[in-house]
């Protein structure tokens, strides 16, 4: 296979490996003939899926372990170029529930990341969340933006970003932090809505239950595809220049909450959605309006969402038609 990126032979471990992000940077990096280890820890309620990586399962090495287990991880980080680091308790509303869980997954799993890749050298390209920002302040959203998070998750992300970024500048490994947006596309969980809450919908509109939209539903994203958010990882991956860097990854379009869910009802070609009143938990963590920039991650790399919402939407739910059981427990 033609090799356009220089990952070719080179070894690569992809922490929460058998997740959404995970498993499909896994697909790409195996037609790019990289050697590639996934290593997850299987926990529930998040995304892991063993049909996640189905048709790639025998060109992969998968490892079931925990990056809070210091001894594990830095077993499979040996011996490694490239670390993605996608490994996270991921749930906005569980980390105000269980601050200590996501702290323990978030924070001290980074830091045995850290102390890994300061011993044996890896690259670490780290999944960051739009929540490390809280409120915007001003729109797009760059990386000069002050970062005041809203809820604990968004606190220890922006913590575990800051454990790396001064441990590869202390130990000279490279790292970078692309601060994400709302991912959706193939291979998301569909169970509940603690996150990935596109695909949520889908699955609803697909089994014909109501969609939730909380108050008016005028908040607004940027809702960013997975093959593009795929590209980006390996972009800063193989870019010396993106070292010691932090990227925001988004569509850079500001998509209207209610918006989003009427394209994925035509989508479907059924379903419906109901207004409810904000749950006062989630009112009280919820973000207005975001849409970022990504002028900064072009300038570095070249790269820009290709898929648009309407695109991006047509192709995930026609993916989850032909792996319906798959993806829809009780389907």
């Amino acid at each position: 296979m033609n090799d356009r990126t220089g990952l070719k032979n080179r070894d690569i471990l992809i922490t929460g490996g058998l997740g959404f992000i995970g498993s499909n940077l896994a697909h790409q990096l195996v037609q790019q003939d990289a050697r590639v280890t996934l290593f997850d820890a299987r926990l529930e309620p998040y995304g892991w899926n063993d049909a996640n990586i189905r048709k790639i399962k025998d060109d992969v090495r998968i490892v079931t372990a925990d990056v809070r287990d210091r001894d594990m991880v830095e077993k499979h980080v040996k011996g490694k170029d490239i670390v993605f680091h996608l490994a996270a308790q991921v749930g906005r509303e569980i980390s105000m529930q269980s601050p200590e869980l996501d702290t323990q997954i978030n924070c001290f799993g980074t830091l045995n990341i850290c102390h890994a890749c300061a011993k044996h050298g890896a690259k670490v390209v780290y999944a960051g969340s739009r929540g490390q920002i809280g409120e915007p302040q001003y729109l797009p959203v760059d990386e000069k933006h002050p970062t005041l998070p809203t809820d604990v998750y968004g606190i220890n992300k922006l913590a575990a970003e800051k454990y790396l970024l001064l441990f590869s500048h202390i130990y000279k490994f490279g790292a970078v932090s692309l601060r994400l947006n709302n991912v959706y596309g193939p291979r998301c969980q569909m169970h509940h809505g603690f996150y990935g809450i596109l695909n949520w919908f889908i699955g609803n509109a697909m089994q014909e239950k109501p969609i939730t939209v909380y108050g008016d539903g005028q908040q607004t994203r940027d809702y960013v595809y997975i093959n593009d958010v795929v590209d980006a990882f390996i972009r800063v991956a193989v870019n010396e220049k993106a070292n010691q860097q932090i990227f925001f990854v988004g569509s850079g379009v500001e998509t209207v909450f209610l918006d989003m869910v009427k394209t994925v009802i035509n989508a479907v070609g059924r379903g419906s959605y109901v207004h409810v009143p904000f749950p006062s938990e989630r009112e009280s963590i919820d973000i207005k309006k975001f849409v970022v920039s990504c002028e900064k991650l072009f300038r570095y790399t070249g790269w820009r969402a290709q898929i648009d919402l309407k695109t991006g939407v047509n192709k995930t739910v026609e993916f989850y038609r032909q792996r319906y059981s798959d993806y829809i427990k009780n389907g």
